[in-house]
């Protein structure tokens, strides 16, 4: 692992990460004084949303500059709010590792949305600087419905989402492996409001439980701008299948990690009320032989 998950920068991360945190309950209080501002990301919940309904395994498988607001967007959030059958997504830290503009990277680009060749729906193998370097592991299609709270969950057409997630192994491309750019894809909604990327389940990291990166904008020309996202956040992924996923030899550095991380108490998603954790976690289907399906509906208050 490199020298990016070492206990300092994470002690560092975390800290940052829990006057963060702070600061938005404090916010969400005024808010839910004056009525006027509701934000999401509130919470604190220390109930894991991870069930048997969330996953079926098959017995086979033994900020972007992006978090400001700009014109034709809008970025109001919700606490735990739904309408319909969908929840608001808790805004979440876009990490070190975004490669989205906001900060220094070590390799090859320190803003691939804004780099030929992001939009696809493969996201497997490096696509800057003559790498095609496919990033190995348990084939993954995840596929995320992106949803307006305040528009009884109607489907948001037209809207591109940005993904990213580590390796097998943890690392992040352009940070920990700054050659390679596998595992980071942007994708356009649908007239379902979907977007699918395919690529592998990820690996678990000491000190945070297994999840994918996302940002979402309201248009292509937003997100490949890397500017004005709606929301920042991150999919948890469901306990059953991470234990199938890490019981193999290509994760074996994910099983030990994956023991003593749990939704409610990770340092992100913990904070969160019962609801979006729930509804942060994705659904997912299928064996370590064939690959896994997985979805989730990504609530959004326009």
């Amino acid at each position: 692992m490199s020298e990016q998950h070492d206990a300092g920068l994470r002690a560092d991360l975390i800290e940052i990460e829990r006057i963060r945190l702070g600061r938005r309950r404090a916010l969400g209080l005024i808010g839910a004084g004056g009525g006027a501002l509701v934000l999401a990301g509130c919470g604190g919940s220390e109930a894991s949303a991870t069930s048997d309904s969330n996953v079926t395994v098959s017995d086979s498988g033994t900020a972007a500059s992006g978090s400001g607001s700009g014109t034709g967007t809008t970025g109001s959030t919700a606490t735990g709010s739904s309408s319909g059958s969908c929840t608001a997504f808790a805004s979440e830290t876009n990490g070190p590792y975004p490669a989205d503009g906001t900060n220094s990277s070590r390799g090859l680009s320190s803003n691939v949305l804004v780099e030929s060749g992001v939009v696809r729906s493969d996201i497997r193998s490096s696509f800057l600087g003559g790498s095609t370097t496919v990033a190995e592991g348990i084939e993954l299609t995840i596929t995320l419905r992106l949803a307006d709270v305040n528009d009884s969950c109607g489907a948001l057409e037209g809207y591109a989402v940005y993904l990213w997630h580590c390796d097998v192994e943890g690392d992040y491309s352009l940070y920990d492996q700054p050659n390679e750019s596998w595992l980071r894809g942007v994708q356009v909604a649908d007239e379902n409001g979907e977007v699918t990327f395919t690529t592998i389940w990820p690996g678990c990291y000491n000190g945070r439980f297994p999840h994918i990166h996302f940002e979402v904008y309201s248009s292509i020309d937003n997100a490949t701008s890397g500017r004005y996202a709606v929301l920042i956040s991150q999919i948890a992924m469901p306990d059953d299948a991470n234990q199938t996923v890490y019981a193999t030899q290509a994760y074996a550095s994910s099983q030990s990690n994956y023991a003593g991380e749990s939704i409610g108490g990770d340092n992100v998603f913990g904070d969160n009320t019962t609801d979006q954790m729930e509804a942060m976690t994705a659904s997912a289907s299928g064996s370590v032989t064939a690959g896994f399906t997985a979805e989730v509906t990504v609530g959004i208050a326009t």
